[in-house]
């Protein structure tokens, strides 16, 4: 293919199924089949093969613009067919969408590892790069060549002979096990289902019987039943007063991912971890977790380790206090059987509803979905400035998603969002933001569509859906990696939006879930979803003064899981049985008895169904100490939405993507280096 040939003749050549006719259009998703896709990524492969192959091969002498920019501008219907697919592949998919994903995983491997260890391609890249200094170059475009040859370097370009053929062999054989790991995973969840009888619902709240039910309708079954939806599951545990129920759905539920022969991700495990161990060993690193940390802000495990250590050690000391405090109150119950990590949740609902007097079940009146939207969407006007209108007839994957026209204070398109918030058997769990499409500034630019899925409990029909805090927060969460997306103002699309180092793209998450419980906030949208009062100031107060409630819990859990990921591949030589390894280490530790890892090895799919989070499942405590020190900015002013420091939070962090080192954008918004004691506050542990 011509190398000059123009990306709206490109675009225009490949098959319009897959494209975005006008800014404020979606392709038709349900005109997509599966064989619709597995021809598209073949087609769009080849186009992109065919870009690259001319870039490298260009007789002109290599400079940023017929080499990094001509790169920006190549694999444009690949990086389409790819959104839309795993956009279902994630939110709805089914038996041909799945064999599509594991055919085409090994090839979408093999197909970038050509690129990058093409060494026509990379010889151009090595010379523009020599160069940087005395091109004259913008500040964003130099940091587009620096991280353009880094990539490649990671990625093997100066590898030789037998090792650039292993390399890709390995990524290839990566990409079909982070495939099969994650189907698992999504296997257990679809197909388990524990029936219940009507007399087991005795006792639980009535947003949860209603759940209930209809999870036992969406499997087919003759009454209510539980499954491991965490919409369901959580809730469950929270309040059956059943312990032996509890015990056996907690057991099932913390087993996803070894509950079947045919779908077990053990072996998987184990392979993947020798795998990424050997990938390492190639590029020079002593280990994996050495060489996916290289290219961090942490930089280093050391780093890590020390900083899960810290916070460890205070988060154990209170919850075995917590533990021994939840076990008496069990006993003064009459509950004199042993306490065990099926109890918790059970025990500590009974203890806060004691100490704070706040109802789980009463509270989820006021937060209705509808209103938490409303809720995130008035934040971010009050910030950035932002308008949000719904586009009702703008149909999406699934009659649940709905969108929104997202405008700009001076009224100018700033992109659409997609809202996907229920759960359902096509859906994986947990919650994530991805792009259908991503902003970037060059060829006239590109306004993004940016989405959010989450997989709270559908409501009975003609019901409001009703929130729990947390579920709120997660809302939230995510709506704040969506306005990342959103706010992208970048010119080059690899550095657009969260393509940002891994332990700073979840500040601008973990820092929009401070203004839920501002007052101003919670006065307008905490209504009570029948008589629309809003939450009582007492109540108010109680969640505030909760705030840190059970941070021993919520520490230890996630920080056993981050330190397992971190101690699983921080090795050589990867343990022989990664079970028996992640015993070791949680015993090593000091585990609780009446506590288990957030995610189990088997299913810890931010580690394992691809390589996002692995060795960086700490991430998210790294942010945790920006996003604390960040929201300390807003109530050192006294407001917070102060329009300075707001301004400053969307030129540096929201707007900025990869256009400068995460540190120095941290720096101009803040004026100085993040304070590390300041997520110790949050959390309500000593510094």
């Amino acid at each position: 293919m011509p190398q000059h040939m123009s990306p709206e003749r490109r675009i225009a050549e490949f098959d319009g199924r897959f494209a975005f006719n006008s800014p404020e259009s979606l392709p038709d998703f349900n005109a997509l089949q599966p064989v619709d896709f597995a021809e598209g990524f073949d087609r769009a492969i080849a186009l992109h093969a065919a870009e690259i192959e001319a870039i490298a091969a260009d007789p002109a002498p290599a400079d940023f613009d017929n080499t990094i920019v001509a790169m920006e501008r190549a694999g444009r219907p690949l990086g389409r067919v790819a959104a839309l697919f795993y956009t279902l592949a994630g939110a709805h998919t089914d038996d041909g969408l799945q064999a599509v994903e594991r055919e085409v995983s090994p090839k979408l491997s093999r197909h970038s590892s050509r690129i990058t260890l093409n060494a026509a391609l990379f010889a151009r890249i090595d010379a523009v790069f020599a160069q940087r200094l005395t091109l004259g170059l913008e500040p964003e475009a130099l940091r587009l060549l620096e991280r353009t040859h880094a990539g490649f370097v990671r990625s093997g370009a100066k590898l030789e002979g037998a090792a650039r053929e292993r390399l890709a062999d390995i990524n290839a054989r990566l990409a079909e096990l982070g495939t099969a790991f994650a189907q698992n995973v999504l296997h257990d969840e679809r197909t388990f289902a524990r029936p219940l009888d009507e007399a087991d619902l005795e006792g639980l709240p009535g947003f949860l019987a209603s759940a209930l039910r209809d999870a036992g309708e969406e499997r087919g079954a003759s009454g209510p039943a539980v499954t491991l939806s965490r919409s369901v599951i959580v809730p469950f545990l929270t309040f059956c007063p059943d312990a032996a129920l509890r015990e056996e759905l907690f057991s099932a539920w913390t087993r996803r991912g070894e509950m079947d022969a045919s779908h077990d991700n053990r072996p998987i495990i184990a392979e993947m971890l020798s795998l990424r161990a050997e990938k390492a060993k190639l590029l020079g690193f002593e280990s994996f977790a050495d060489y996916k940390l290289d290219d961090t802000m942490a930089k280093t495990p050391a780093h890590v380790e020390a900083l899960l250590t810290r916070v460890w050690d205070k988060a154990r000391e209170a919850a075995l206090a917590d533990a021994q405090t939840l076990k008496d109150l069990a006993a003064s119950s009459g509950d004199n059987a042993p306490f065990t990590a099926a109890d918790w949740r059970y025990w500590s609902e009974k203890r806060r509803h004691a100490e704070f007097a706040i109802d789980e079940s009463a509270l989820k009146s006021y937060f209705t979905l509808d209103r938490m939207i409303d809720a995130a969407f008035d934040v971010a006007g009050r910030l950035f400035g932002l308008r949000f209108e719904p586009l009702p007839d703008l149909k999406a994957w699934h009659p649940d998603a709905r969108a929104w026209r997202v405008l700009d204070a001076d009224g100018a398109l700033r992109g659409l969002f997609v809202g996907d918030y229920f759960a359902r058997s096509s859906k994986r769990s947990g919650a994530w933001m991805s792009a259908l499409r991503s902003q970037h500034g060059i060829d006239g630019g590109q306004t993004p569509v940016i989405y959010n899925v989450c997989n709270f409990a559908k409501p009975a029909k003609g019901e409001p859906a009703l929130l729990s805090v947390d579920d709120a927060r997660t809302l939230f969460h995510e709506f704040g990696h969506a306005l990342h997306g959103l706010l992208s103002d970048v010119t080059y699309p690899s550095l657009a939006g969260t393509a940002v180092s891994r332990d700073f793209v979840e500040l601008p998450s973990q820092l929009f879930e401070h203004w839920l419980d501002v007052p101003v906030i919670l006065e307008r949208h905490a209504l009570h979803a029948v008589t629309g009062e809003p939450l009582p100031e007492a109540e108010a107060e109680k969640l505030k003064a909760a705030r840190t409630y059970d941070a021993g819990f919520n520490t230890v859990e996630y920080t056993s899981s981050a330190l397992v990921d971190l101690l699983l591949h921080q090795e050589g030589e990867a343990p022989a049985d990664p079970m028996a390894r992640e015993r070791e280490i949680l015993d090593r530790l000091g585990m609780p008895a009446e506590m288990v890892m957030r995610h189990r090895s088997p299913h810890f799919a931010h580690i394992f169904s691809g390589d996002g989070y692995s060795a960086g499942y700490y991430s998210y405590m790294w942010s945790e100490v920006l996003d604390a020190d960040a929201f300390e900015a807003f109530e050192e002013r006294g407001d917070p939405f102060d329009p300075e420091t707001a301004r400053r939070l969307r030129d540096f962090v929201y707007a900025a993507g990869n256009s400068d080192d995460p540190a120095l954008l941290y720096e101009r918004f803040r004026g100085r280096g993040p304070d590390p004691d300041a997520m110790m506050r949050k959390r309500g542990f000593s510094a």
